[in-house]
C-alpha cells in the first residue's frame, strides 16, 4: 500500500529534480578592469598569500589546504613564470608584505601578493525549495610590484564564481576552483596552460 508524501518527501524530491536539471555557468569579474596579464614566462616571481575570512567563516583548514593546493598546481603547469617561491604568510599587511619584498629584491624579478577572501560553496533558497541557486566562488585580491623598485605596481579583485540555478556543489572542486580562479586572474599564456577539469 502506498503512503502519501510528507511536505519534506516533497521537498528532497524537488531539490533532487532541480540538481539534476541544473546547469552551472563560470562568470568572472576583475575590478578594476581590464587589467593586462601578471604572468609572465620569463619572470622570477615570489607569491605571497594569505587568507582574509570572515570571523564566522566554517571549515578554515579545509578551505585553507584546498587553496593551497590549487596554487601550487597552478604554478607548477600554467607556466606562468619562468620559476616562482610560494610562501604563506599570516596576513598581507603592509608591514609584514614590506619586510618579504625587501629580501626579494635581488632575488626575484616581482613579487605577488593574494589575499585569499573567500572560497567555498554558496546555496540561496528562494521562497520554493525547488527555487535553488548555488555554486561555488573564489574572490582574490591580487597586488603586484615589480623589482627592484619596492612600490605597488598595481592591485586588482577577481571574483570567480561557477553554478547557477539549481546546481548544488561541495568543498570537492576547490582546490580546482582555486586554480581556475587563478588562471582567469593572471592570465598565463594559454598555450602553456593545462586543460581545467
Amino acid at each position: 500500500m502506498c503512503r502519501p508524501l510528507t511536505s519534506l518527501q516533497h521537498a528532497t524530491i524537488a531539490v533532487a529534480c532541480a540538481v539534476l536539471i541544473g546547469c552551472a555557468t563560470t562568470t568572472i569579474r576583475v575590478t578594476p578592469s581590464p587589467q593586462t596579464p601578471v604572468c609572465d614566462s620569463g619572470a622570477s616571481t615570489l607569491i605571497l598569500w594569505a587568507p582574509q575570512w570572515r570571523p564566522n567563516q566554517k571549515d578554515v583548514p579545509e578551505r585553507e589546504a584546498a587553496a593551497e593546493a590549487g596554487l601550487k598546481e597552478f604554478l607548477q603547469n600554467s607556466g606562468c613564470f619562468a620559476n616562482s617561491e610560494l610562501r604563506r604568510l599570516p596576513q598581507t599587511t603592509p608591514p609584514i608584505v614590506a619586510a618579504e619584498i625587501a629580501w626579494a629584491n635581488g632575488r626575484f624579478d616581482k613579487v605577488i601578493t593574494i589575499t585569499l577572501r573567500e572560497l567555498g560553496p554558496v546555496l540561496k533558497l528562494f521562497s520554493s525549495p525547488a527555487l535553488i541557486d548555488g555554486g561555488t566562488e573564489v574572490v582574490l585580491q591580487v597586488s603586484e610590484y615589480l623589482l627592484p623598485s619596492e612600490k605597488q605596481t598595481r592591485m586588482f579583485t577577481v571574483h570567480w564564481q561557477n553554478g547557477g540555478p539549481g546546481v548544488i556543489k561541495g568543498v570537492r572542486s576547490l582546490r580546482q576552483d582555486m586554480k581556475a580562479a587563478l588562471v582567469m586572474g593572471l592570465q598565463p599564456n594559454t598555450s602553456h596552460s593545462e586543460p581545467l577539469h
